[in-house]
């Protein structure tokens, strides 16, 4: 089996024994060394944790497949907390509708299933030191690339079809720069340490979505708690903030915002 091809279910079925294996085969071929193999238990299912060190940077496993990804706003229901906090958010100015579901259905990715080739994926953003498009190259000349949305969406969810990649809920009485021991903290199930900090804003190769913050705009708009925390949700491609980014008010902020690189398998 083509390490590319290895898909994420059959991933979440092997033994440790089996994952380890695997490990091994990633690591020679990316000229590196495997650094953790682990099992892990992620929204009650279980899976595994890679971690590869490569020239002296940590990039964690990240099966593909055809995988599902988006958030179904149709399934789900926000918390009567949830829906009152977004309500004194409107009271103050703040939302894009007249309720969360129709304010996250301008924020957040659509149901849909896509298929994703395996890759290693850094296990921390990197800032960005030249424009955006200047990136590809920069990056090219270490043997990685700029991840595309689908799969920066895929390795932070991982697998989760949950608001945010530790479920749905998130503390109400504080925003996440507030926060320092709350579930954002956490590594994923694959060992990423990704949307973890709205003031941190993660690009990838479509210039109409950002990822993983908002450069703080939230927090220091003061949106309000639930809205402080809706850009750390897996789906939500900030289309609105990236207008900014890629637009001339932000060519000159690049070194702001970071990027993930891959290396393909």
């Amino acid at each position: 089996m083509s390490l590319a091809d290895l898909t994420f279910d059959q991933w979440r079925s092997f033994d440790l024994v089996t994952a380890r294996q695997v490990a091994q085969r990633v690591a020679d071929l990316a000229g590196g060394c495997v650094a953790t193999v682990e099992a892990v238990e992620h929204l009650d299912v279980r899976t595994h944790r890679v971690l590869i060190e490569r020239d002296a940077q940590e990039f964690a496993l990240v099966p593909g497949g055809t995988v599902t990804l988006g958030f179904d706003l149709d399934a789900w229901q926000p918390t009567p907390e949830q829906a009152a906090d977004y309500q004194e958010s409107m009271e103050q100015g703040f939302g894009y509708g007249p309720d969360l579901r129709a304010h996250l259905a301008h924020l957040l990715s659509p149901r849909r299933h896509v298929t994703l080739a395996t890759v290693l994926m850094s296990v921390e953003g990197e800032d960005l030191t030249v424009p955006p498009t200047d990136m590809p190259l920069v990056l090219a000349a270490r043997g990685l690339r700029m991840p595309s949305s689908d799969e920066w969406e895929h390795a932070c969810g991982a697998g989760a079809n949950t608001l945010f990649r530790w479920g749905n809920d998130c503390p109400l009485d504080r925003i996440p720069y507030d926060d320092h021991n709350g579930p954002q903290r956490q590594p994923n199930a694959l060992g990423l340490h990704i949307a973890y900090d709205t003031y941190r804003t993660e690009l990838t190769s479509d210039v109409t979505a950002v990822h993983g913050g908002d450069g703080g705009e939230s927090a220091c708009g003061g949106y309000g708690h639930m809205l402080g925390w809706l850009p750390l949700a897996t789906a939500n491609r900030n289309p609105f903030f990236a207008e900014f980014v890629y637009g001339p008010d932000g060519e000159d902020m690049y070194e702001d915002f970071s990027i993930r690189p891959v290396f393909e398998l």
